[in-house]
């Protein structure tokens, strides 16, 4: 979708007004069968409604679920004239029918950035259509300069894991919970993950993996919605939202600690074994 979209210029004037997100955010609605998009023409669909004048009999609200994401804000600070409202993030990211949109969205979502100034998006990388998506927490250093994530050493471990069970880098698809590298390369804070998992739940429902492997204890217990430790969320496929999700060490924790390698490697081959019983492409 181009940069000039009416679509894209209100949800930017929108995000730039916005400095606080709508409170807590159903991820369930992402999976809902009516947010799906069928095909881009949808989406210019949206657009052109929101650019024409509305009368009496159109101005209902659309027949979603109640979330407090759901709020309606006007675009601009001035009165409008019209009963005309800004759509909402739900109705936005729904309008974004492939990962290319969804990209152009975060890019211009100040809501998205840490404290840190001067940061670059890290969207993911890899296979759009991937059976398998690894999540971590956040973009370091070398992921921020260059947009990708998992590079340096713990990307290279990560890639000789994947290697280990017969995958290429390329055939999955890696992601993180943070889009923005934090400062000192902390956990992300809970208002950080709050604020981009909207974002992170759409790209998943575009991606529509059959397996998830989340790496590390920050990216489980915010997708798992709990506080548990590793040794009670391994071992085991959990279900997040009809995908199968499992849980094992951050690669920058096994460079710390090599006594976990072993632990992993169990992980990873009880995840390749799965992946293999539903019939998931390579």
């Amino acid at each position: 979708m181009p940069e000039n979209h009416p679509l894209i210029q209100k949800i930017s004037a929108f995000l730039e007004q916005e400095k606080e997100m709508y409170g807590d955010f159903d991820e369930s609605v992402l999976f809902a069968e009516e947010i799906k998009i069928d095909s881009v023409s949808k989406s210019a669909s949206i657009a052109e409604k929101q650019s024409q004048p509305t009368s009496q009999e159109n101005t209902q609200k659309p027949n979603v679920p109640e979330a407090k994401v759901n709020e309606q804000v006007k675009v601009s600070e001035k009165p409008q004239q019209s009963s005309e409202k800004q759509p909402s993030l739900k109705e936005v990211l729904a309008a974004c029918s492939n990962l290319e949109e969804l990209r152009t969205l975060c890019e211009r979502t100040e809501a998205l950035k840490t404290d840190l100034a001067g940061t670059n998006l890290v969207f993911g990388v890899g296979n759009p259509t991937a059976d398998l998506m690894l999540i971590g927490e956040a973009p370091g250093e070398q992921e921020d300069a260059k947009g990708e994530p998992f590079l340096g050493k713990a990307g290279q471990l990560l890639n000789k894991i994947l290697e280990a069970i017969n995958f290429r880098r390329e055939d999955v698809y890696i992601a993180n919970i943070l889009k923005h590298r934090p400062p000192n390369n902390r956990d992300p804070l809970p208002e950080e993950r709050k604020r981009s998992l909207p974002y992170l739940y759409r790209q998943i429902s575009l991606i529509r993996p059959k397996l998830i492997l989340c790496l590390g204890k920050v990216s489980a217990n915010t997708l798992l919605r709990n506080e548990l430790a590793m040794k009670d969320m391994r071992g085991a496929f959990h279900n997040f939202h009809g995908i199968e999700l499992m849980v094992t060490y951050h690669p920058a924790a096994l460079l710390r600690n090599p006594q976990w390698k072993r632990s992993t490697w169990h992980d990873v081959k009880m995840l390749r074994n799965r992946y293999d019983e539903l019939g998931a492409k390579s």
